[in-house]
């Protein structure tokens, strides 16, 4: 442990921890850390496209983002530290995801599509029609699927098999529009937020399709999930009242919640190795809290960004999590990497 380990911890345990009796922390900026949990290292620009990146995926040295107003899907080679390429006809591109051991790239459309491209040419190799709004990708790597949450009041996760592209399986109804969502890769449950369905996140066992809910307690607006599935704790930030919320997966009960976060979060991610959790929002910086215990937690840096950068993506293998910014004015969209340190 470094010297100046000790004194970020002492900053930690002083924070004013929140169980679910509701009691708020310390904000981040009064609290003095010796050096930020992420740093700056790269500004990648992406010129010549235009509107808001939206999610993010990657593969070894690749990142792909889609950049909904240029109807396409970017690829930046983040160990080059430059923008290398742009697959285009996907309409309203949302959620993008890369599939290890088929090389193939998902991109979801916001007109109820999903285009499948071979990873190396970036040749459309297939399109599915999902009816309406394909939005978030999830990666099963247990029963080789690609989950797609899709659709508006009749909302629902959908499976594809890769290995052949066709659409498996029945589709799991929810009651609403699937934003984010994580899935259980030692167990049957998935875990999404459906804003539009009332104040809640929901639970769906892939096994038997029964959804339960769990109510969020005076805040909305749930966009953005992570789950810490070893200790059985699932994320969830909420816009209307900016509040990180931690539910208990095995009981429904919420254990924490931490205000004082950023605002308009579109990705939230957990860092497993540092026991962090990264919530990127569109008021401009990536609010960063620690998990002390499964069920204490304090928000320990707000680390600048861009006004409007909602999404990213959080490589675990490298310990670096990419921010994409849109382009405004003569400034072209561009892709923040930071670097997560330890202490």
């Amino acid at each position: 442990m470094k010297k100046d380990a000790f004194s970020w911890l002492g900053a930690i345990l002083a924070i004013a921890l929140v169980g679910a009796t509701g009691s708020s922390p310390a904000v981040a900026d009064s609290l003095h850390t010796p050096r930020l949990p992420l740093e700056l290292y790269e500004q990648v620009p992406v010129p010549g496209y235009v509107g808001r990146i939206d999610h993010f995926s990657g593969n070894g040295r690749m990142v792909y983002f889609s950049i909904a107003g240029s109807n396409g899907i970017g690829i930046e080679n983040w160990f080059e530290g430059r923008a290398v390429g742009f697959i285009p006809g996907v309409p309203e591109p949302q959620g993008v995801l890369y599939v290890p051991g088929f090389d193939q790239i998902f991109a979801a459309s916001a007109q109820g599509k999903v285009y499948i491209f071979n990873g190396k040419s970036h040749k459309l190799e297939k399109v599915i029609d999902f009816g309406a709004d394909a939005d978030n990708l999830r990666w099963d790597p247990v029963h080789k699927a690609v989950l797609v949450g899709f659709g508006e009041d009749d909302g629902g996760i959908a499976s594809i098999d890769p290995a052949t592209d066709a659409r498996v399986g029945s589709v799991l109804k929810t009651d609403g529009h699937p934003e984010g969502f994580q899935i259980e890769l030692h167990g049957p449950m998935i875990y999404l937020n459906c804003p539009d369905a009332g104040q809640v996140l929901e639970s769906v066992n892939r096994d038997t399709g029964q959804v339960t809910k769990w109510p969020l307690h005076g805040v909305s607006g749930n966009f953005a999930m992570a789950l810490d599935e070893a200790d059985h704790r699932v994320f969830t930030a909420t816009r209307k009242i900016p509040m990180l919320l931690v539910y208990n997966t095995q009981t429904g009960e919420q254990v924490a919640a931490v205000p004082g976060i950023v605002g308009e979060s579109d990705d939230v991610y957990f860092d497993s190795a540092r026991k962090r959790i990264y919530v990127i929002g569109g008021q401009g910086y990536v609010s960063v809290v620690q998990q002390m215990t499964p069920d204490r937690y304090g928000l320990i840096a707000n680390v600048p960004t861009k006004v409007g950068a909602r999404t990213g993506y959080w490589n675990e293998e490298h310990d670096r999590l990419y921010v994409g910014v849109q382009a405004e004015g003569a400034d072209p969209a561009q892709i923040l990497g930071f670097e997560a340190e330890d202490y």
